[in-house]
């Protein structure tokens, strides 16, 4: 619900809608490929203020505010920012949304919010992911953020992995006075935020404030324990913890499985590739170690995100020739425009209707070059996408001397092989019982984000964190 005055309502909206607009300003691609920092100039006071007074307050509910997963009430953060009231706006985010200052980087805000506004009719948005980041960065740069903690329950919750799902269901417990642990592989928590996105889009220095907020609210972590192997869900409730919920997310690559050379040196997997090229050495997991080598020639295999990812940190990392491969065309691509614009800008091409076939080593045993098959698009599968379709005889080869595959992720099945009475399906991926609350099949085990749906966003992924968090409480105060 608005909180705007009933007075400003009478606003000028075609003044509004005629008031100039300006992108987002970027620092030059020459410039920002040769670092990892962030790619995108922050607003400062003036720019903020100016930009949030572009939007014209839609009746409720607006379009921004359906169009988010966790509901934000944009235009009256708009409205707030407008003010130059930036702590209140931020508050207001932080009302409904554990990672505002993360969301407000990572979100495809194109697809979201920004790309529900009515004033999208004139090609002119409301930047409001960019001002989500920007107020939340201001109130923790100027004041501090302290997550509000609920009086003591005396029960003990056990989250297994530290991403976005567990920092959305770990936000919200100790709001409500439980004690809160994460258990997590890695040597670090933030799970993707740290060990997928790439600095140059989520700065790390940002995180790690954030994490500090959660360390203060009494959130405890406990780093290099895989549960499934290292310990088990049932160990868990025996060591004392009254729930359990399940944030894994699903971080298996997908592989080229019966692809000849597929294991030749200077082939890489996404996730392998990211994490050597983005995180500090102190914080990889052993079997990360080592130096990450790369040659001047680098294909990427795949349309998503990631593909992007992989595309732009190759270029960092001082690759002359980066090259995505994809089957499909472009319009099929399951990856965001923004992230694809902004890696043409910085020297990647694309190759389409291309199928990799075969990795091919020269005469030192490394990869030298890839085999691909020309593609078409035959006709529309029972999702309605079109399926590719090799054309006879028209193989080719692209010299390379690095592969990265970026084919998307599969859940990890060790949960449900391991958890007595845990449901899984489609390899691995936790059933839960009722999609509202996150409830498995397992009583006192909820589960949400990825480990659940499959690959998706940073925000859906804390929502579903957020919401079975408000059902562990109620399942918690029942056993009362």
């Amino acid at each position: 619900m608005q909180t705007i005055p009933s007075d400003f309502l009478a606003i000028d909206r075609k003044a509004r809608v005629n008031s100039p607009f300006h992108d987002l300003d970027l620092r030059p691609p020459q410039e920002r490929t040769r670092d990892f920092e962030d790619v995108v100039i922050e607003f400062d006071a003036e720019r903020a203020m100016f930009e949030a007074s572009r939007c014209i307050h839609c009746p409720d509910p607006a379009p921004c505010m359906l169009a988010c997963p966790v509901h934000n009430d944009i235009p009256s953060a708009m409205w707030l920012i407008e003010q130059g009231l930036f702590v209140e706006a931020a508050n207001l985010y932080h009302q409904t949304s554990s990672l505002p200052e993360i969301c407000g980087r990572v979100c495809p805000h194109e697809q979201l919010c920004q790309g529900s506004c009515t004033l999208n009719k004139h090609n002119t948005p409301v930047l409001c992911g960019a001002l989500e980041a920007f107020v939340v960065d201001y109130q923790r740069r100027h004041y501090g953020y302290v997550i509000p903690v609920g009086a003591p329950t005396g029960k003990k919750v056990a989250i297994i992995g530290a991403g976005s799902a567990s920092l959305g269901c770990a936000e919200q417990l100790v709001r409500r006075g439980h004690d809160v642990t994460i258990f997590d592989a890695k040597p670090a928590p933030g799970g993707l935020l740290v060990y997928g996105i790439p600095n140059f889009k989520l700065p790390k220095n940002v995180w790690w404030e954030k994490w500090e907020e959660f360390e203060r609210a009494g959130v405890k972590f406990v780093p290099n324990t895989y549960i499934g192997k290292d310990k088990t869900i049932d160990d868990l409730f025996a060591e004392g913890f009254d729930a359990v919920f399940i944030g894994v997310g699903a971080a298996v690559d997908a592989k080229m499985e019966n692809t000849p050379g597929v294991d030749l040196p200077g082939v890489y997997q996404a996730t392998e590739f990211l994490i050597r090229a983005n995180v500090d050495p102190d914080l990889l997991p052993p079997n990360l170690c080592g130096p990450l080598q790369i040659g001047k020639r680098v294909v990427v295999i795949g349309g998503g995100d990631t593909a992007s990812d992989c595309l732009r940190t190759a270029l960092r990392l001082g690759a002359e020739e980066v090259t995505c491969l994809y089957r499909r065309t472009e319009k099929e691509m399951p990856g965001g425009e923004k992230d694809r614009e902004l890696a043409r800008q910085e020297g990647a091409k694309f190759r389409f209707l291309t199928q990799p076939i075969k990795f091919i080593a020269g005469e030192d045993g490394r990869l030298a070059a890839v085999e691909c098959i020309e593609m078409r698009l035959g006709e529309p599968d029972a999702k309605g996408r079109r399926k590719p379709v090799p054309i006879e005889g028209s193989n080719f080869s692209i010299a390379c001397d690095t592969a990265v595959l970026a084919l998307g992720y599969w859940p990890d099945p060790i949960l449900g092989e391991t958890t007595p009475g845990l449901e899984t399906h489609d390899w691995g991926l936790i059933t839960v019982t009722d999609k509202r609350t996150g409830a498995t099949s397992r009583p006192g085990v909820f589960a949400g984000g990825d480990c659940v749906t499959g690959p998706d966003l940073v925000v859906t992924a804390m929502a579903a964190g957020r919401r079975a968090a408000l059902a562990i409480d109620q399942y918690l105060r029942s056993k009362n």
